[in-house]
């Protein structure tokens, strides 16, 4: 009986060590992600006046368009959209250009750019929608399914009207 509690707690010290080595793993992996994030909620702050983050969603199409875009309310509880720049090595960009905030209602929503998409792509499944920026415009991020194939598309978060054709992915 002895040996059998004895294994038995050495065992669970063994599953327990595991548990403990894979949280310190995806701390240590998601470390830079954590930071970024961070760094966006303070100068989205700071810049933009946003007193609560309710999403932080981090777009990245080019190597000059890496961006965090969080969502939150203001002091007065306007719901706000701010677009923090980052560079390539994970730092904020600064300047003039490196944070831009827009009233939500002056854009498009997500149910809104939602709506646009199902009259505009009927058939399609959304597999991701996110804010971002193209071509120097901040717009809505389309990653979708039609017919067997994937694709990306781009809606101006202004109007919502597409900015070109968006992209085919090969298939497989």
């Amino acid at each position: 009986m002895k040996k059998r509690r004895k294994w038995l707690l050495l065992g669970i010290l063994l599953v327990l060590l595991l548990l403990f080595g894979l949280s310190q793993f995806y701390a240590y992996v998601m470390k830079d992600q954590w930071s970024e994030r961070s760094a966006a909620t303070e100068i989205a702050e700071a810049r933009a006046g946003l007193t609560e983050v309710t999403r932080a969603q981090k777009s990245v199409w080019d190597e000059n368009s890496i961006y965090w875009v969080l969502t939150g309310r203001n002091a007065a509880g306007t719901e706000l959209m701010v677009w923090v720049r980052f560079t390539r090595d994970g730092k904020p960009a600064g300047g003039d250009n490196g944070v831009y905030a827009e009233e939500v209602a002056k854009g498009m929503s997500e149910q809104k750019i939602r709506s646009i998409i199902a009259s505009d792509l009927p058939g399609s499944t959304i597999k991701r929608l996110l804010p971002g920026v193209y071509n120097g415009e901040y717009a809505w991020q389309l990653f979708y399914k039609l017919e067997g194939r994937y694709y990306y598309k781009f809606y101006r978060f202004a109007d919502g009207s597409a900015i070109g054709d968006g992209y085919s992915l090969p298939k497989k």
